[in-house]
């Protein structure tokens, strides 16, 4: 009979190998991490120092006796002093928060309606359709800027079409009215006594409800138009990983098509709806390229976004550590609302709302009625392959 090991001997021995396969890890990860290190945290951390800095972006930031540490200074530039790159600021944060919350809502909506239907089974074309919609997504962001500028002249293809349906257009890119002010000038209102006062970050409140001006709304429909291709593909990927039985489920337990999709189809797609509006959140507080080139028209004060002035802070301005002091105040806006769609796209356990009442027959839970669609479908299949 064979003498057995110590215990000792074996625990030494897998602590042995499991160190080797530490050892390895760590060698197999390391370029990744010195690539990660080298090209994204340092630069973080050096963009996060200048930002404290009076550097004038000349030599090095670091070690270098003629720049001086200047703590908060260039974000109270920004954000409490009574200068005009507050008031500049507070106007690009205006213009960026309007493009936000009608892009990022527009352009999941429209992905997501694309998705549906580019996903039925009967329709044809299929990958025509597919390739159709997400062609805009990879044409360059500067032709289609300049094919969006065009139709939309005073004398372009929208106006034209808007006065064969006898509407004056407006002169899109040379208005820098708000949608809401004109809409309350319609109706015969006009600016609150008081409201015209510096407010926040130096706009006025009747500013911060201005909406987004005549231009900005090409800058909308232009983003909306080349990004829901790709979000679109996003979300078709989600539907085709559904199994058909759980709508077939939803169905049996009385659910029209409706009902099946906003309760069973959609709820099941949340993963894919927080990416998609977490990198539309990105994207679009990040906006620089459309503003870049729109910056020589009338209405450029209302296209401003907090990116562009960065850029224009740090190479025309000579303003380094401003530029750095608005990149990270950006930075910290999207980490907030990121957290907060995190927070109400969170899943919690809670009962299905009941679907509503449909004649006689009725949904009083749904998630169970679909569980039970399910187990009724899956056993049937189950009889089936048994020949029972």
């Amino acid at each position: 009979m064979a003498e057995r090991a110590p215990a000792t001997t074996r625990v030494r021995r897998r602590g042995s190998t499991r160190g080797g396969e530490t050892r390895a890890g760590w060698l197999f990860v390391s370029p990744a991490i010195v690539v990660v290190g080298v090209f994204l945290v340092a630069p973080i951390l050096l963009a996060l120092w200048v930002s404290f800095t009076d550097w004038n972006g000349r030599n090095s930031p670091l070690f270098n006796d003629r720049v001086d540490v200047v703590g908060l200074d260039n974000y109270a530039a920004i954000t409490t002093d009574d200068r005009l790159t507050r008031d500049l600021f507070g106007r690009a944060l205006r213009n960026n928060l309007f493009y936000v919350l009608l892009v990022v809502p527009l352009q999941t909506a429209l992905a997501l309606f694309l998705a549906v239907q580019v996903n039925r089974r009967l329709l044809k074309a299929k990958g025509f359709f597919r390739t159709a919609f997400y062609f805009p997504s990879v044409t360059s962001s500067i032709a289609i800027t300049g094919v969006f500028l065009f139709l939309f002249q005073a004398s372009g293809a929208v106006n034209a079409v808007l006065a064969w349906l006898q509407i004056d257009g407006p002169n899109w890119m040379a208005d820098p009215n708000g949608v809401v002010h004109l809409a309350l000038g319609a109706v015969g209102i006009g600016q609150p006594a008081g409201w015209g006062d510096p407010g926040f970050l130096g706009v006025s409140a009747w500013e911060w409800i201005a909406g987004p001006s005549v231009a900005q709304c090409v800058l909308i429909a232009l983003a909306v138009f080349t990004t829901s291709g790709t979000f679109m593909l996003l979300f078709l990927a989600g539907l085709q990983s559904i199994s058909g039985e759980v709508g077939e489920a939803a169905i049996m337990d009385g659910a029209n098509a409706r009902q099946s999709f906003f309760q069973v189809t959609l709820p099941m797609l949340r993963p894919v709806l927080f990416t998609v509006l977490t990198l539309g959140l990105i994207g679009t507080w990040q906006v620089f390229d459309q503003v870049y080139l729109t910056r020589g028209t009338p209405a450029a004060a209302t296209l401003t976004s907090p990116a562009y002035m960065a850029y224009d802070q740090a190479f025309s301005e000579n303003e380094p550590g401003i530029a750095a002091a608005i990149a990270f105040v950006l930075f910290l806006i999207i980490i907030v609302f990121s957290l907060l769609q995190r927070l109400v796209l969170s899943e919690r356990d809670e009962p299905w709302r009941p679907l509503r009442r449909r004649g006689r027959r009725t949904i009083t839970d749904a998630d169970g009625g679909v569980a039970q669609g399910t187990a009724r479908l899956q056993a049937g299949s189950t009889q089936k392959g048994t020949g029972a």
